[in-house]
């Protein structure tokens, strides 16, 4: 018999051996351990304001109530608790040791917003390849500091712990590719910034924690937006001149609050028939949970997914009634597909500036060298998951409606 690859040996065994030693370690006797693991991980010792540990306690108490973590699941949450705490001391020295950095102005930064499989994230990378911007890559944005020149980036540590973890996750589940492609050097949501308060979709995605969710529903998100915002001022001190693109799709639940803190933020909102859109999502989240939990059953997953996606949709669209119509620039998936760079100088316009002629060479360069489906196809079906086409689109009325979504004839595979 043929043996198996080292790596499947080596999760393998880790199993074993986590199971083998000793009984788990509950997590809400794990906090101290956890600090002291992110201390050593840094050198740092100064957490900042304890804002984020009431999050971190509802965190661990529902891992150990309601979670179905496998062993190795443990391990990845314990590594990537770890991770976050080390992530706000990483922050907090920053902030020390350059204090004016926080007098810097961020400036019409431009969020994309939308719902996920709508195209944000080719347009997120698309807008990156424009000099004039800067976007928050995924090295960064999980061990932030001042972005330091590219030349150096192979050579920093942080860098390589993030090539190490992209690969072991691909390698895990390779068919997370085709459903979202992340590299350590380029733009990722910046969702992580809001993991250093412990008030992010994250965790109950790659989980089963609904007390969790809960608690998260209600909070008030506004110390979570100050944090992030100055996280962004951090990690982009060295090019303050420089406009931020950013991109997550649950700003359109905190759209209210993402205004308040960047009052002439410029909103691009992509749309797309969501019958095509909500099984893809749920397809996502039980690729994540299985490298936690191991299988998982998709109807678990649909209708709460399609709740908390049109309920953020709804929310997202009284606060637009609200706002000034400049504030926002509309993009359908079709057209970001078929002229992408069209599209962009079109969005330019609409928020008072211009592509360059060097931007709209390097975004045709992008696109060109990174079709649609590059990564493999993404196969599924909303009945996978207890819904049906029927019950999003009714349950999407009010969107389609708004927006003028039509529905897509075939399914994009």
């Amino acid at each position: 018999m043929a043996r198996q690859p080292l790596p499947v040996r080596l999760y393998n065994g880790a199993q074993r051996l986590i199971g083998a030693v000793r009984a788990p370690e509950p997590f809400v006797e794990a906090e101290a351990s956890l600090r002291e693991a992110a201390r050593k991980a840094t050198g740092l010792e100064d957490f900042g304001d304890d804002d984020y540990g009431a999050g971190l306690r509802v965190l661990l108490e529902a891992y150990d109530r309601e979670a179905r973590l496998t062993p190795f699941g443990r391990m990845m949450v314990r590594g990537e608790l770890t991770g976050v705490l080390a992530a706000r001391l990483l922050t907090e020295a920053g902030w020390k040791r350059d204090p004016g950095l926080l007098e810097h102005e961020i400036r019409r930064p431009i969020f994309i917003l939308g719902l996920p499989r709508t195209g944000t994230t080719a347009l997120h990378f698309l807008l990156g390849q424009d000099p004039s911007n800067q976007v928050l890559e995924y090295w960064l944005a999980g061990a932030p500091g001042p972005r330091p020149p590219r030349e150096q980036w192979e050579a920093d540590p942080r860098f390589v712990n993030a090539l190490r973890a992209l690969r072991l996750m691909y390698y895990l589940d390779p068919g997370l590719k085709a459903i979202h492609w992340m590299t350590a050097d380029g733009p990722d949501e910046c969702r992580h910034l809001f993991l250093q308060s412990f008030v992010d979709h994250t965790f109950d995605s790659n989980a089963t924690i609904p007390s969790y969710t809960r608690w998260f529903a209600a909070q008030d998100m506004r110390a979570a937006y100050a944090r992030h915002r100055d996280v962004l001022k951090l990690v982009g001190s060295p090019t303050p001149e420089r406009r931020w693109v950013l991109k997550y799709p649950s700003h359109m639940r905190h759209l209210d609050i993402l205004l308040e803190t960047y009052p002439d933020a410029c909103i691009v909102q992509t749309h797309r028939d969501p019958t095509r859109v909500l099984p893809s999502i749920c397809s996502l989240v039980r690729g994540w949970r299985g490298l936690y939990e191991g299988p998982v059953a998709g109807v678990e997953i649909g209708s709460w997914q399609l709740e908390m996606y049109a309920g953020m949709m709804e929310k997202a669209m009284r606060v637009r009634d609200a706002r000034p119509a400049s504030h926002f620039f509309d993009l359908s998936f079709s057209e970001l597909v078929h002229d992408p760079v069209t599209a962009i100088g079109r969005m330019y316009e609409h928020f008072g500036g211009a592509l360059s002629a060097d931007g709209e060479e390097r975004l045709r360069a992008w696109h060109r060298d990174n079709p649609q489906g590059k990564h493999g196809g993404h196969a599924y079906r909303a009945e996978e998951f207890g819904i049906s086409d029927d019950e999003i689109w009714q349950r999407f009325r009010s969107y389609t409606e708004r927006f003028g979504v039509e529905p897509e004839k075939g399914r994009d595979n």
